[in-house]
């Protein structure tokens, strides 16, 4: 059983108790050269999004592979269709980052308008400040409208939060439409004060929020991701930033993660936090026991969690148990 990252003390004692494990003791992902030697033999994987889980991967593991765990909801960085080709299941951390997520949401919200960031950065710097009635002037949520561009767990509870702050909540998704709230995507880029993300990185998401999406928001509006980095191209973020088409962004998720855009350092109006999103250590227990649930559920119980992504992988592939 190799764990490519070092997991929260408890989820690795956890884990410790049923199986073998090899454990790259490290914050930092393991070199793909690396990844795929100590993969080769294994039974299960419990990976994290930093390392890429493809047919490469999959053939390196050998045969006998039959559970990989990601500490993540997100699976962009999985091949599903590979791994059910070869029998192995993929499981996901459902759930768990929800509330967390939901919460960084409208902290980042709230430092991007309230201006709390760029105060903090004022005081920090030593330069004399005065209260007076029109020093750093920022915006309060209630009347404002809140645009959700994905209405999964996430984006419902963004909205339910919102809307105890007094904010006007709509909603896009591809297959939404006729639900109460739902606008199409052009008309929420047009109309809503704050636009946040909160869609899976696919080929369609990918640079969804580009120039041209960027130019149909109003100069008011900003705009918040907590989803994944590359939905937003950010050399356009940058542009319209600078030129003021619109008021700011606030990211937790970068397009070239860790990396992040220069020009985004450069500017006041621009709230960025280190993907904090599901940072707590609640959450992150939670996501540690999903994912050895998942991996004491295939490989000692044999049987399909509920949180495998591909429970048709199980009737695949050579080097699967029959699973019940």
């Amino acid at each position: 059983m190799l764990v490519t990252c070092r997991f929260p003390e408890r989820i690795r004692h956890e884990l410790r108790r049923g199986f073998d494990l090899d454990e790259h003791d490290s914050d930092e992902p393991l070199p793909r050269a690396a990844l795929l030697a100590r993969a080769a033999g294994a039974r299960g994987l419990a990976v994290t999004p930093a390392d890429r889980i493809d047919a490469e991967l999959l053939t390196a593991a050998g045969p006998g592979l039959e559970i990989v765990a990601t500490f993540s909801v997100g699976t962009d960085h999985v091949d599903l269709e590979a791994a059910t080709a070869r029998g192995v299941l993929v499981a996901n951390t459902p759930g768990a980052t929800t509330a967390p997520t939901a919460e960084l949401t409208i902290a980042v919200t709230l430092g991007l308008l309230r201006r709390v960031v760029e105060g903090d950065r004022l005081v920090r710097s030593g330069r004399p400040w005065r209260l007076t009635p029109t020093f750093m002037l920022g915006r309060g949520l209630a009347g404002l409208t809140l645009g959700l561009v994905g209405f999964g767990q996430i984006g419902r509870e963004v909205g339910r939060l919102a809307g105890a702050f007094g904010m006007r909540v709509v909603h896009h998704t591809r297959n939404g439409a006729g639900d109460p709230g739902w606008v199409p995507l052009d008309e929420l880029l047009a109309t809503a004060d704050v636009i946040s993300l909160h869609c899976p990185l696919t080929a369609e998401t990918r640079h969804l929020i580009d120039a041209a999406a960027v130019a149909r928001m109003k100069p008011t509006a900003v705009l918040v991701n907590a989803a994944r980095g590359p939905v937003v191209d950010e050399a356009a973020l940058v542009e319209a930033l600078r030129a003021g088409t619109i008021a700011g962004a606030a990211l937790d998720v970068y397009e070239r993660e860790p990396e992040v855009h220069p020009g985004l350092l450069e500017l006041e109006n621009v709230v960025l936090v280190p993907h904090l999103g599901s940072a707590t250590a609640q959450a992150r227990d939670e996501m540690g026991a999903h994912c050895v649930a998942a991996i004491r559920g295939v490989l000692l119980e044999a049987r399909v969690p509920e949180n495998v992504l591909n429970p048709q992988a199980a009737r695949r592939g050579p080097g699967q148990a029959t699973m019940r």
